[in-house]
C-alpha cells in the first residue's frame, strides 16, 4: 500500500488574480504548476499548515478562507490528499524559494498551463466559479 501525503494548497486571489506557482526542477512533477502550499505537520490544522508554508515557501502572510476542495490523487511516489482553500495575501511578495516561477492568472487562464494532476479538479472548480 502506498503512503498517503495530506497537503494543502493555496488558491490566492489579489485584484482577481491567482497566484500559480511552477514546481522546480529539483522535486516531483518538475516544471508542472501548483497552488502553493505543503505538507500538513503533526498537531496542525490544514488551515494551520496552508499559513506555514506560504510564509516558508513564498515569504508571504495569507489569510486562509473557504475551502475549495480536497482531492486526492495517486502518484509513483505515494497517495496525496491534496485540501485547496482560497487564501487572501495580507503582506508580502512571493520569493522564490522552491519553485521555477510563479505568474498571476486570471480564472479564465488557469487552464493554460500544465497542472499537477492533484490540482486539476481545483482548477476546474475555480474557473467554474469564476464563469457563473
Amino acid at each position: 500500500m502506498k503512503k498517503q501525503i495530506n497537503v494543502v494548497g493555496a488558491v490566492i486571489v489579489r485584484d482577481g488574480l491567482i497566484l500559480c506557482a511552477q514546481r522546480g526542477p529539483g522535486g516531483a512533477l518538475p516544471g508542472m504548476w501548483e497552488f502553493p502550499g505543503g505538507k500538513i505537520e503533526a498537531g496542525e490544522t490544514p488551515r494551520d499548515a496552508l499559513a506555514r508554508e506560504i510564509t516558508e515557501e513564498l515569504e508571504c502572510e495569507v489569510s486562509v478562507g473557504e475551502l475549495i476542495t480536497t482531492t486526492t490523487h495517486e502518484y509513483d511516489f505515494g497517495v496525496v490528499v491534496l485540501t485547496t482553500f482560497y487564501c487572501e495575501l495580507l503582506s508580502g511578495t512571493p520569493v522564490l524559494t522552491e519553485h521555477a516561477e510563479v505568474r498571476w492568472l486570471a480564472p479564465a487562464e488557469l487552464s493554460s498551463l500544465e497542472w499537477a494532476p492533484a490540482d486539476i479538479p481545483a482548477v476546474a472548480l475555480i474557473e467554474k466559479a469564476a464563469s457563473s
